[in-house]
């Protein structure tokens, strides 16, 4: 399949451990722009940065509390549709979930759209993607990226955070 390639973990900033497994970590000295969801086995690789180094704080933070709050820097780079969907689903509260056709009616789109931008959501957990769901269950995850089905972790977070 085409849009299966091999993870080189070399191309992350870091990779730091998480109540889900490893998380590939991208950033700028000033923003965060990227985390991504790692097979188990992933080499961790610890931050060399200060801003990496608070992501993992904040990461770890989470996993013990589901109620801690991010408070990163961050850039998102996508279309204006991507970016307004990432927005209405940065302010879903802890403990809830909302459909994606919810969504799709305040940012005047389709599920499937909104489905597709959830999918390319380059920072899932700071932008709770999880919390997102599909009319009957839970929907996909993260668009399955680095070729691995991801549903189980949304799942997991969502238990994680009481939602489930």
């Amino acid at each position: 399949m085409p849009w299966m390639h091999p993870i080189v973990y070399q191309d992350y900033d870091a990779i730091v451990p998480s109540l889900i497994g490893p998380l590939g970590l991208c950033a700028t000295e000033q923003w965060l722009g990227l985390i991504d969801f790692l097979p188990p086995d992933a080499p961790l690789h610890p931050p060399q940065t200060p801003l990496l180094r608070e992501v993992a704080r904040q990461i770890a933070a989470y996993g013990a509390d589901p109620a801690f709050r991010f408070d990163l820097p961050y850039r998102l780079e996508g279309t204006p549709h991507q970016r307004a969907v990432w927005e209405r689903i940065a302010a879903i509260p802890l403990g809830e979930i909302v459909r994606y056709a919810e969504i799709a009616w305040q940012v005047g789109s389709s599920a499937r759209a909104v489905g597709t931008a959830c999918g390319r959501n380059p920072l899932p957990i700071v932008i709770p993607c999880h919390r997102v769901v599909a009319k009957q269950g839970l929907g996909g995850f993260n668009a399955n990226r680095n070729g691995v089905d991801w549903g189980p972790l949304k799942y997991k977070l969502l238990v994680h955070e009481g939602v489930l």
